[in-house]
Parts: C-alpha cells; structure tokens; sequence
C-alpha cells in the first residue's frame, strides 16, 4: 500500500452508519485518521427501504468522519449485504491467439471478464468474480498462471450475485449525500479483510458476522474464497424478541441485551432479577435474568444453526475441505455474552472473537478496535488495495507505451552504419595518403640520387678531358 494514499469505507448497516477515513503509514499498517457513526433509520436487513432516512444518515456519518479527521470525503467504498445475495461456482477458459508469448494479467483479466458477461436472472447483477483455481493446458491447480506458457486458460470462479435495484438504491443514496461511489464491496469479505490471518485463510476458517440485520458467512481455504452466504437474521431479531417477550419497548429490549443478556441460560440463576422502569409513571417491571437468557438463548441457536447448514453445504466434513482454523465470529452481535461458547457447542469446532486489529497501526484507538468496526475497518484496507492497484497498472500501461519507442531507438542505433562506415573510409584514406606520400618520397629519393650521379659524372668527364689536354 502507497504511504500519504487516503481511502474512505461507508458501512451501511441496517443499525449503524459508519465512515471510516485511513490511510497506509510507513511500516503499511493501516492508520484510522477519522470515524463517524450515526444511526440507520431507512435500512432493513441490510437493504434500503428508504432513501431520504438512508441519505441523512449517511450525511451525519460522514460529516462526523471530516470533522474528527479535519479532511473532505469526496469518493468512499461501500459495504453490500442483504438477503438478495447469493452466490454461483462457475468455471470458465480462453484460447490464447499466440503460444509463443508467456500468460500475462491481461490474458487473466480477460477471463474474469468474460465472466462478468454471464447472463443472471431478470432483475440481477455480478458484484464480484472471485478466481479460485486456474488450470493452463489442462495442467490442474495452477495458483499464479501469469508467467507461464499456455494456450488454454481456465478457472473455477466464485461468482456474487445480487438485485440490481438493490445496488442501485444503495448507489443513489450515496451519490444524493454528495459523494462519488468508487466500488462496492461484499460486507464478509470486508470483514474477512480486516479480521482474518493469512495462515487461518490457508488452514481453512469460517468467518461469521453477526451484524444488526443479517449475519453473512465466508468460508477460506488454501488461501481462496470458497463459499460466501448472507442470512437475513441478526441483533435485531434477538432484540425484538426481548420487546415481545417482555413487553417493553425496543429501546429497554436493546440495553438489556447489551448490559444482562447472555447466550446461554445455564449461568443464571431464577433469583436474578433486574427491575426495568414503567412508562408514565407506571408500575416498574422486574425481568428474570434467566428468562431474558432464554429468549436470546433460543434465537442465536436457529442464527447458528442456519450458518452451520451453509458450512455444511460447502462439505466442510471432506478431507480437502476441513476447516483446520474452525471458526471466528465478529460485528455487533459477536459481543453476546458467552457466544463464542454456544458456537463451540453447536458446531463442535474451535472459536474466537475477531477483532479487526490484524493490519491496524498500534496508535488506533480501542473502539476501533471492537469487532463492530470490522467491516468499515476492512472496505478502508479494500479501497487502498483498489488503489494500489490502479497506480500499479498505470504505471505497466506507461512503461508498455514507452517500451516500443526505446526499443526503436535502440535498434536504429545499434543498426546504424554510418559510424563505422565513416571511420573505415577515414582510415582507408588516411592509409592511403601515407602510402603514396612514402611513394612519393622514395621516388624523389631515386630521382635526387640519379640527378646528383649524373653532375658527377659530367664533372668526372671534364676533369679527366683536362688532364688529358694538359699532357
């Protein structure tokens, strides 16, 4: 993640809004530089049902996040969930044109590409295709094909699906609070994000989060998403059975599940009582702390038992699919008394709590902390990740672009002639001229000697002619 990068999520929860601004510091932890919350009037069960409540909402939330941040929010990622998500296992292939290249991320996102172009049901749209495992020539298990040599690559996909009315109110509530929508994200793998270590991705783990509406599910192994569902149950249910079981109003049901609820009953005793005021002046009414147990208690085991069917349909009992990590459990509703006990009871396999402090900067605070942050925590990591991504494949497309040219130029040089050339003619020349310089010089020589032998021989001639005339 680039250090100074500055990413917003928008978890739209169906009790909560919240807008969380971060950013990478140095050591690439992720630094919360503002939060804002406010309540959710107009979402239920993790889908908008009203939008100017959803709009007002989102507006708090956001002015909360600038004002503890001292920054402007002009584009955010969002959280989906929602009974109308399902999702679809989908294998897909390409035939490559030219073998005598190496397998590149485009011929990849081709693929994925091609995918999205599925044809769902009337009224649905893909949200994400998640790649699993690729196979290139029929060579099986294949995690990273980029690099290799292949004709026909393949891939099992987990594909995400949901209502495209759906995605759009969400959509229209953000861009009518004034802000741009940079993506959207499914709530779990936010949460996974933010929650999850890459060995218990590895192992095998379930991901439960119990949100105020629903309670979405995310299985990994081998380091892959395999199975992802959404249950339209949450802490809401819970709390309406606290107000029709006891006969008071919502707001009294929600503080005795925060402050005296507990999710399994044997812990209390029948003299536990707790004493809840009356309305205008009216009579106040004692609760058993056992009772109040037992209506939660009755509640969270059908949530647990409807997730535990959904890990059930992934085969989680087969051998490769064995969940070695068994099971971490986060949101709001992961902070019930005792849960982590009940789903150790139920399902029979190990259990935590998920905070989402796995890739948080040590300064963050402790609320932040909580497991009802995970997923704006993890659709702040997602966005950064989004971004890196982006700057990265700007940055391959600028290189692409400059390559042929430096190539060019490269061969022209290395192709050239006229150096060589030039250098060849210079040296013939040069040799040349020095050849018919001492050519020269030695026929002066021969010349000079002949010219000086024939004086001498002249005055040779004469001087004998004299001495002869003198006898």
């Amino acid at each position: 993640m680039e250090e100074n990068t500055i990413a917003v999520g928008l978890d739209i929860g169906t009790t909560k809004i919240v807008a969380m601004i971060g950013r990478a510091n140095e050591y690439g932890k992720l630094e919360i530089l503002g939060v804002g919350k406010s309540r959710s009037l107009g979402v239920h069960r993790g889908v908008v049902n009203n939008i100017t409540q959803t709009i007002n909402s989102i507006r708090k939330a956001v002015e909360e996040a600038e004002l503890d941040s001292g920054l402007n929010i002009s584009e955010v990622v969002v959280g989906i969930a929602g009974q109308h998500i399902r999702s679809i296992q989908h294998s897909d292939y390409i035939t490559r044109k030219d073998s005598e290249k190496v397998i590149e991320e485009k011929d990849v996102n081709q693929l994925c590409d091609q995918v999205h172009k599925l044809v769902m049901l009337p009224g649905e749209e893909i949200i994400h295709v998640l790649p699993q495992e690729f196979k290139v020539d029929g060579q099986p298990d294949v995690d990273e094909p980029v690099g290799m040599y292949g004709v026909r690559l393949e891939a099992n996909f987990h594909v995400v699906v949901g209502q495209i009315s759906s995605i759009r109110n969400i959509g229209r509530c953000v861009k009518s609070a004034g802000l741009d929508l940079s993506g959207v994200t499914l709530q779990p793998l936010a949460s996974a994000n933010a929650t999850l270590s890459k060995e218990e991705k590895e192992a095998g783990v379930a991901l439960i989060d119990i949100g105020g509406g629903t309670t979405d599910l995310a299985i990994f192994k081998d380091g892959i998403i395999r199975h992802t569902a959404v249950i339209p149950f949450g802490g809401n249910v819970i709390t309406e059975d606290i107000k029709e079981g006891c006969s008071i109003i919502e707001k009294q049901a929600e503080l005795l599940k925060i402050k005296f609820g507990s999710a399994w009953p044997g812990e209390n005793k029948d003299n536990e009582i707790v004493s809840i005021p009356g309305l205008r002046g009216r009579e106040p009414k004692e609760i058993t702390l056992k009772n109040l147990s037992k209506i939660i208690h009755y509640r969270v085991v059908e949530i647990i038992e409807d997730v535990f069917l959904e890990i059930k349909n992934y085969g989680y009992e087969e051998q490769k699919k064995k969940l070695i990590a068994g099971i971490v459990v986060t949101g709001g509703g992961s902070q019930l008394k005792h849960l982590k006990q009940l789903i150790e009871y139920i399902t029979g396999m190990d259990t935590r709590i998920g905070y989402p402090n796995e890739h948080l900067a040590g300064n963050t605070s402790k609320e932040v902390k909580e497991p009802l942050f995970a997923t704006a925590v993890g659709l702040v990591l997602n966005s950064l990740e989004k971004i890196d991504k982006a700057r990265l494949k700007r940055e391959a497309e600028i290189k692409t672009i400059k390559e042929p040219e430096d190539k060019e130029e490269t061969e022209k040089l290395l192709n050239t002639t006229e150096e060589p050339v030039n250098t060849e003619v210079e040296t013939t020349t040069e040799t040349a001229t020095a050849t018919e310089t001492q050519t020269a010089v030695e026929e002066n020589e021969e010349v000079g000697s002949k010219y000086r032998r024939n004086i001498f021989d002249k005055w040779f001639e004469k001087f004998k002619e004299f001495l002869d005339n003198a006898e």
